[in-house]
């Protein structure tokens, strides 16, 4: 990368920290700060899910709109509170699938990590929303990366949470310490949304600490509309990819968000121009509080038809579902897409 990119996002190096610990906590700060002159009966103050908006993602939510798809993914909605058949507290069964503290193993040769138990901002619709943290994050110490080294079955592992970006650069440090130092390892995979909502988080310090490492590096990013991605997020994507780390996106197919698909068309064209390339559309997990976001099985299948239609194949992210057992993600559209016409890959 150029120097004059170099100090752009140099300038963007307002400490992410102080960013996080400056996010938006109150649905009257967000009100407020958004234009709004009294605060929407339809929002509320979660207390067991509260709200966080860091400002750098603030910052691309219009004013004064209450149907903006990047604020109806952050701000809590009355319709939370309603208790609907078939949406539950773990819906993916996830606590049967732990093997150790804060080590899940849902498919073969890859297993799961949870680092932490924050994000830097609270995604209404989080499948991890009442998940127990505090007895299932992974301690750096802990026997359960003993585990890991002692299965040569296991070839991935992924990062998750919470967010591990939200991590230190110092805790980062001595995880990856020990995840590199287990031979039969060949990928580190981390999924995270800081590059998407504090793209201030991808640091020198942070990419020098994965430029030190042996294993390759996968970036499973999360981003669901196209108005996410500012000139910052994409210079924060170019520098990883610059790092040559691969970069790969997914989204959840949410109800007045991104259930359009122009508007996923258009997300695909701007990661691809920030050197991401999209990878999964993820059908809504069925946790609770979320089912005012849900999208039909036949709906999102003509949505993806259409995207089909408009995207090269390699823009096309795959239609999934996970299914609790299952020993993969579904591919969603598969019985349903035999008798589409007129769809190409190219």
């Amino acid at each position: 990368m150029n120097t004059e990119v170099e100090e752009s996002i140099s300038v963007l190096e307002t400490d992410w920290r102080l960013l996080l610990k400056n996010a938006v906590r109150t649905v009257e700060d967000l009100s407020r700060k958004l234009g709004f002159e009294s605060l929407p009966s339809q929002w509320y103050e979660a207390r067991d899910f509260p709200i966080r908006v860091p400002e750098p993602y603030l910052s691309r939510i219009k004013k004064k709109d209450l149907t903006d798809p990047l604020l109806l993914q952050v701000v809590p909605h009355v319709a939370e509170s309603r208790q609907v058949v078939g949406f539950s507290p773990d819906p993916l069964l996830e606590s049967k699938s732990m093997i150790g503290q804060g080590v899940l193993q849902k498919y073969q040769g890859r297993v799961l990590l949870i680092t932490t138990s924050a994000c830097a901002v609270n995604c209404r619709y989080c499948f991890r929303r009442s998940f127990p943290y505090a007895e299932n994050v992974v301690a750096p110490s802990s026997t359960s990366l003993g585990s890991i080294e002692s299965d040569s079955s296991i070839k991935e592992v992924i990062l998750s949470g919470g967010d591990p970006l939200i991590l230190s650069d110092k805790q980062l440090g001595r995880l990856f310490e020990q995840l590199d130092s287990i031979k039969h390892l060949d990928r580190i995979r981390i999924h995270t949304r800081l590059p998407v909502v504090i793209p201030q988080r991808v640091t020198a310090g942070l990419r020098e600490l994965l430029r030190g490492l042996s294993k390759k590096v996968i970036f499973v990013l999360h981003f669901n509309h196209p108005a996410e991605i500012d000139s910052e997020v994409s210079l924060a994507l170019k520098m990883l990819a610059d790092d040559k780390h691969i970069l790969l996106n997914q989204s959840v197919l949410l109800k007045g968000v991104n259930d359009s698909p122009e508007v996923l068309a258009s997300l695909s064209e701007k990661l691809f121009e920030s050197r991401v390339l999209p990878y999964y559309l993820n059908m809504l997990d069925r946790v609770e509080g979320t089912a005012h976001f849900e999208v039909s099985e036949q709906q999102a299948v003509r949505i993806y038809r259409k995207l089909q239609a408009q995207l090269s194949g390699y823009l096309v992210p795959k239609l999934v579902r996970e299914i609790p057992g299952a020993k993969s993600k579904e591919l969603q559209p598969l019985q349903l897409s035999r008798s589409t016409k007129g769809t190409s890959p190219f």
